[in-house]
């Protein structure tokens, strides 16, 4: 299974920009993710590095970089999952079996397929529409 740090970074983001004149602490957004602090910190500080937020030191809270329209969830997964790709082949297949010589080739093809998918997709949405989403009536 896939982590869930995109998740909880995407609903970070859309905390902070629910409430962009509050500074929220980081045991006020483990509380609404239901997680402890130090998970929250560990992914604001990659959302930081990554440019999405800004953070003040000596003061608590975050918030956003930019609007949260100009903030995909490809920007998100590229904070938290910087180095990752969905799928990775396993290491190591034994060379002399017909199949295990080529599996990684074919394998990284199909991969790098469902992984485009993945960010064509995610570059399409943004904090803003799962704002639009959360607070919509119906």
């Amino acid at each position: 299974m896939i982590n869930s740090r995109v998740a909880v970074a995407i609903h970070i983001l859309a905390l902070i920009a629910s409430k962009p004149h509050d500074d929220l602490p980081s045991d006020y957004i483990a509380s609404s993710v239901n997680t402890n602090p130090v998970v929250i910190r560990r992914i604001l500080g990659m959302l930081r590095k990554a440019g999405l937020i800004q953070t003040q030191v000596g003061k608590a809270g975050a918030s956003l970089s930019r609007s949260p329209s100009d903030i995909t969830l490809l920007n998100v997964y590229r904070a938290v999952e910087p180095d990752e790709e969905l799928f990775a082949v396993h290491e190591n297949p034994n060379p002399h079996c017909p199949v295990g010589k080529r599996i990684n080739a074919v394998l990284d093809e199909a991969f790098h397929g469902a992984q485009s998918a993945l960010e064509k997709k995610l570059a399409g949405q943004n904090i803003q529409g799962i704002m639009d989403h959360l607070f919509s009536e119906g």
